[in-house]
């Protein structure tokens, strides 16, 4: 049984009237959603990477916006909540790897061939260790599933395939890929470290461009209370085009792993017959950003304490390798246009003295591009009583680039946010559907993750599109060409009309979830209720 959800009277009227298409807007036109891109997007904001000049830029301007709009300061210190993080930048002369196959040494080219991670704390010493194949590299206890059984994985390095078996739920799937929970189950086993063989099948970024920029810096948060990772001493991710050589003489074919896994079928787990031999070179450095945090308050004595949230991060990946003649990875859709619907919506709200029951917070989070950073460092140490959280609404990288006819929900049938969200939907003319590529892990990759891990009900809303549609053809050429690349700029074609819909929308839920009775609840059925205070 779920709580009693209230609806706003104005939707209660569309659905009535309730027509095949999608509804016009009649608070927003996309117009001032798209002035806000193309100042936070804009070339002389330089990417806006985490702790740069250019990201502090873009939230002077933010904090701006949030001031001129009358909405309350909510941070620590005024609007902002500064946030601590520990830079690492790999030096590829500097730094070397190779396979071993008995007196037998193959080098390989840092960045072009396997690329470092450094978010854990590379050791400065040459690290060499027999490497072991463990098919997706899960454990999944709900499922009895456990792909590191009966493998001797002490002193090792695990090798896995992204991915997951398919007849795990996607949710499920999802939580256990991320990196807290990989880490935890393979720290178990003894084994030292990973290497990560990206599925083909779900790569967002050509390796061309994931190989140009593997000395960017990477971030985690300063805090030790914020280690994911303790004790992994050497993370790498693979070139598809050289993980073949992984597998020689191991009487196993990459070739056929590539197919089982791009599948979902299960796959085998056997030592390799080689070694890896590595040597990371590491540049490390403290920086500073800061969340930007905004209230609008509730006017019910009671429930005015309790906080529904509406995030998106404002960072993205700042000055990189050069494609095209052009350096700047501007970050228009992802994501000065959530950073920018969240500020749209707020003065929209206060403009229209909108009477919310409970309280909004609209949060503009730094260190998404770094692993959720910001947002885990708010849902931790948030600038409000924690238990006063409701829900967290996310925006990332809603993409209006085609009419809408469908919204694609992440979390949808995990708590009674996915019933509100539907019945918004419908109200306006939109189908919904479950992420409709599981694959790909968004679930855990955006900033509603966060908040989810504190038990608090979330979700991410963004334009869908039907499978083998001419839409899904649309957005797989913009993430191949334009996905962290310096073409995400404001010179791309958006759809004005599908923006002010999408707004619409994310409009009418945040009023329905700050105007129900009773606060949201996770469904019985859902995997991340055990995250939920008892």
């Amino acid at each position: 049984m779920h709580s009693k959800r209230l609806f706003p009277f104005a939707v209660l009227v569309l659905i009535a009237g309730l027509s095949a298409q999608p509804t016009a807007p009649t608070h927003f036109d996309g117009t001032s959603w798209w002035n806000e891109v193309k100042v936070l997007a804009a070339d002389n904001m330089e990417g806006r990477e985490t702790g740069s000049p250019g990201e502090r830029k873009a939230q002077e301007y933010a904090v701006k916006v949030l001031k001129d709009a009358a909405l309350e300061p909510a941070g620590t210190k005024g609007y902002y909540q500064p946030v601590k993080f520990t830079s690492r930048r790999i030096l590829p002369r500097q730094s070397s790897m190779e396979l071993v196959r008995g007196s037998a040494v193959e080098p390989l080219t840092v960045g072009s061939d396997a690329y470092f991670s450094t978010n854990l704390d590379l050791t400065s010493q040459t690290i060499e260790a027999p490497l072991v194949f463990v098919g997706y590299g899960l454990q999944i206890p709900e499922q009895n599933y456990d792909d590191f059984a009966g493998l001797d994985l002490k002193g090792k390095i695990a090798v896995y395939f992204s991915g997951s078996p398919a007849d795990v739920p996607s949710a499920l799937s999802a939580h256990y890929q991320s990196t807290r929970e990989r880490w935890q189950a393979i720290r178990k086993t003894g084994a030292i470290g990973l290497i990560r063989l990206l599925n083909p099948g779900s790569m967002d970024v050509p390796w061309s461009r994931i190989a140009a920029n593997t000395d960017r810096p990477q971030m985690t948060l300063a805090d030790p209370e914020f280690d994911e990772t303790p004790g992994e001493k050497i993370s790498i991710t693979f070139n598809p085009a050289k993980a073949p050589a992984l597998f020689a003489a191991s009487g196993h074919s990459y070739n056929d792993i590539v197919k089982a896994g791009e599948k979902r079928e299960s796959l085998p787990r056997f030592p390799l017959q080689l070694s890896l031999r590595a040597h990371a070179a590491v540049d490390k450095r403290q920086v500073e950003s800061s969340n930007i945090v905004a209230k609008l308050p509730g006017s019910d004595p009671v429930l005015n304490k309790q906080y529904v949230v509406i995030s998106a991060h404002i960072d993205h990946l700042g000055v990189g390798a050069p494609i095209n003649g052009d350096k700047i990875y501007n970050g228009a859709m992802d994501n000065a246009s959530g950073s920018a619907l969240v500020l749209d919506l707020a003065r929209s709200l206060k403009k229209s003295q909108q009477k919310l029951r409970r309280s909004v917070l609209f949060l503009l989070v730094t260190g998404e591009e770094k692993g959720l950073l910001g947002s885990k460092y708010f849902a931790a140490r948030p600038t409000v009583d924690a238990k006063s959280i409701v829900a967290d609404i996310n925006a990332d990288m809603f993409l209006p680039i085609v009419p809408l006819k469908t919204i694609t929900v992440y979390g949808l049938d995990e708590s009674d946010l996915g019933d509100d969200i539907r019945r918004v939907a419908e109200a306006h003319g939109v189908a919904v559907q479950p992420d409709p590529e599981p694959l790909r892990n968004a679930f855990i990759r955006s900033d509603q993750y966060s908040f989810i891990r504190h038990g608090v009900p979330a979700l991410a809303i963004d334009v869908g599109h039907a499978k083998d549609s001419p839409e899904q053809k649309i957005f797989k050429q913009w993430l191949t060409q334009r996905y962290h690349a310096p073409s995400d700029d404001i010179n791309q074609p958006v759809n004005l009309t599908t923006a002010a819909q999408m707004e619409e929308i994310y409009r009418d839920l945040l009023i329905t979830v700050a105007n129900a009775d009773a606060r949201p609840q996770w469904k019985s059925s859902s995997f991340f209720r055990r995250f939920a205070a008892p």
